[in-house]
């Protein structure tokens, strides 16, 4: 929907509620008119059933007006006397329509200083459950989400059993876009299966603002924009077109952002010519040919363990066993392998070229605009900027041509050495938002922007902070918590540190102070 095609349904909305509350309305002593005029009418309306006029501002914000809804609908009737389960039920039933019936069938008898208290402790439950899935909604929505990473592809960063707290406000608050969807879940309903939104209907995209931009080397969570799934953990049986903020979570380095030139030569990222030099914190990881002689006694579980090495791909030969494979090594771990006894030759790995699956080709069979690119050797490639204008020829549109279409919603058709957006002859095409380049630190292991492309801004989620807990998913018991993982922020310089134990500090003063003056107050009672 258009922001236009928002503004007629939100007039509609207007209508329907004038019509079934008008008499409402004078029956509480306020004028027909005032249930007419947009906004207006709901801060009058929280006056009449003795709500704080805040209560409004509940009413427009996305997902958590679905909650409020039925709380308005439920204390309105129950302003003009109708009490029972059955009111209650039908008001809900109908989506608030039964008010039409009160409106035009009954006298109503407004109740000015009705009790708000809940009558029983089943009521004072629903209420405040209620209470806290809004705060709740809101929060999750509008400023910290958490995060779980399922996957490896920034290992050694953020490791498979992360627990994270994502800011959304860094970047700028993304409202939600689906309308209609249950609160605090993403796709999928929990047990269910199910999916947990309705496509239809959709606000335009926008963004609160944010006291950061994006930067390269910041690990962002973002939407996949690729993704066409049900669920990404579960065997594919069709094409799903979902809405951009019910796509799959995903969390990568940004490391191109608008306006960058990005390439990958052996394996090393280049912007705008220069390599682009990590954080501390980041480990890259490549794969590795590691030669061994074959005779020379080496422990390799024990080599392994205590290089923190955990995904040896295998010998070449098990008969010989004269060639390891590491699906994800850092320099370091290679350098140190270097000088083991017995060890003879570490080389990377470098994928050879044309990779199928590498973007834009797109598993076409056809290495045609890629120059037989690899995800280790790929680009230059341009990272589009909003307002910024490219030619287009047949050569550069399969680079654009997901966001010409996709991404920024316009009609694209070829017709030999001609291209035509919505039905007009192009030669250029100016963007209209920003782009970004996302790829995993493991860089052999890694489904990231050589496959899939760039990221739209509108698919930005927000910026990991913290890491609240971490759990070890080949360990058990206490040993399952990487202790020294929790309470770690996710950027800043130098190596990680762990602020668990203060804490743990301020917990227990908190608990202190607070059972010191509740014996004071005994003593003074």
């Amino acid at each position: 929907m258009t922001s236009f095609h928002w503004l007629l349904f939100f007039l509609l909305l207007q209508v329907i509620h004038f019509l079934g509350t008008w008499k409402l309305y004078e029956a509480a002593g306020r004028k027909s008119w005032e249930a007419a005029v947009p906004v207006y009418n709901a801060i009058v309306l929280m006056k009449i059933i003795n709500r704080p006029t805040w209560w409004t501002l509940l009413l427009f914000i996305p997902i958590v007006n679905l909650i409020m809804f039925p709380v308005v609908w439920v204390e309105t009737i129950r302003s003009f006397g109708k009490n029972t389960a059955l009111d209650t039920f039908l008001v809900l039933i109908t989506f608030g329509l039964y008010i039409y019936y009160i409106n035009y069938t009954q006298k109503p008898e407004y109740i000015k200083d009705r009790s708000l208290s809940p009558k029983n402790k089943t009521a004072d439950t629903i209420s405040s459950l209620l209470f806290a899935i809004v705060v709740a909604t809101i929060v999750h929505g509008y400023a910290i989400q958490p995060f779980n990473i399922p996957s490896s592809s920034l290992e050694k960063s953020l490791l498979i059993g992360d627990f994270l707290f994502v800011s959304k406000i860094n970047y700028g608050a993304r409202p939600p876009m689906t309308a209609i969807a249950a609160p605090m879940v993403h796709d999928t309903l929990p047990l269910l299966n199910k999916k947990s939104y309705l496509s239809w209907p959709q606000l335009p995209y926008f963004r609160l603002p944010g006291f950061q931009k994006i930067k390269n080397n910041d690990i962002v969570v973002f939407n996949w924009p690729r993704d066409t799934l049900f669920n990404m953990y579960l065997p594919a049986d069709k094409r799903y077109d979902k809405p951009v903020d019910k796509k799959t979570n995903y969390v990568k380095r940004c490391v191109g952002i608008p306006g960058d030139s990005l390439s990958i030569k052996d394996g090393i990222v280049f912007i705008n010519g220069k390599e682009l030099i990590l954080p501390e914190r980041a480990k890259p990881q490549y794969s590795y040919k590691v030669a061994y002689d074959g005779k020379t006694p080496i422990d390799f579980p024990a080599l392994l363990k205590s290089m923190d090495i955990t995904d040896p791909a295998g010998f070449l030969d098990d008969s010989k066993r004269d060639t390891i494979y590491f699906k994800s090594l850092t320099f370091a771990a290679a350098e140190q392998l270097r000088h083991i006894p017995g060890i003879t030759g570490v080389d990377r790995i470098i994928t050879p070229g044309p990779e199928d699956g590498i973007f834009p080709d797109f598993k076409d069979g056809k290495p045609s605009v890629s120059n037989h690119w690899s995800c280790d050797n790929y680009g230059p490639i341009y990272i589009p900027e909003a307002g910024k204008t490219v030619a287009l020829t047949t050569k550069t549109l399969p680079f654009y041509k997901l966001i010409i279409t996709e991404y920024e919603g316009n009609t694209l058709r070829e017709d030999g050495n001609d291209i035509y957006i919505n039905d007009k002859k192009a030669t250029t095409y100016t963007f209209k938002q920003n782009y970004y380049w996302m790829m995993g630190d493991n860089r052999h292991n890694s489904l990231d922007a050589r496959y899939f492309g760039y990221t739209p801004e509108d698919h930005i989620v927000g910026k990991p902070v913290f890491i609240w807990m971490s759990l070890d998913p080949n360990e058990k018991g206490l040993k399952k918590i990487r202790w020294d993982r929790v309470f770690t922020t996710v950027g800043g310089d130098g190596q990680p540190q762990s602020y668990f134990k203060y804490f743990l500090i301020v917990l227990a003063l908190y608990f202190g102070l607070d059972y010191f003056i509740k014996k004071r107050k005994q003593k003074q009672a």
